[in-house]
């Protein structure tokens, strides 16, 4: 990302948390290319869920505008909170399917990752919530990695902490829910 690029989106963010919507939709024209990357790799690892990139990018920009005047820092601070709007959306399109009392496809993650189960998002998501109970920083790091695709440095610079931090917290969490996990 260009130094340009940055400070751009730092005013943007600025303006928006003072009520300017044009630089709110600017914003959003700027992150769309993150956003729906993001999304599509949330996406890629489910099986039976009827929710398209674009839907799932579209019902986190209308959460975050719902949050109206946060105090963003800058971009990894708000793909951080893009992330976990797109995991409550997408737990809440789960949910809802549920609820029609109509016959679906069970929704797994595919973690891709050797040894690892596959797993519910519900099951993952109330696993990070107990976790979030004892550590709410790892519990935001997998979320940020996890859901948000972001990177370490991007997670270390919303956190304010170094790299290794982030990794050695992500490979603790990312242990500690394979465990907590398994007992279910």
């Amino acid at each position: 990302m260009s130094v340009g690029y940055e400070c751009d989106s730092r005013a943007l963010l600025g303006a928006w948390r003072g009520g300017d919507r044009d630089a709110r939709d600017q914003l959003f024209a700027i992150f769309y290319p993150d956003l729906r990357r993001s999304a599509a790799a949330m996406l890629r690892r489910e099986r039976g869920v009827s929710l398209s990139t674009g839907d799932l990018v579209q019902e986190s920009v209308m959460r975050l505008v719902a949050l109206d005047r946060i105090a963003w820092a800058d971009r990894a601070h708000f793909m951080a909170l893009s992330s976990t709007m797109m995991r409550r959306a997408l737990l809440d399109h789960l949910r809802a399917k549920r609820r029609n009392k109509r016959e679906h496809e069970k929704v797994e993650l595919h973690t891709g990752l050797h040894g690892e189960p596959d797993l519910s998002v519900e099951k993952l998501s109330d696993a990070l919530d107990d976790l979030a109970r004892i550590d709410r920083e790892r519990a935001e790091i997998v979320e940020m990695r996890y859901f948000g695709g972001m990177e370490i440095s991007e997670i270390a610079a919303v956190l304010g902490c170094s790299e290794a931090t982030v990794k050695r917290r992500w490979t603790a969490a990312r242990l500690w829910l394979l465990d907590a996990l398994s007992e279910t």
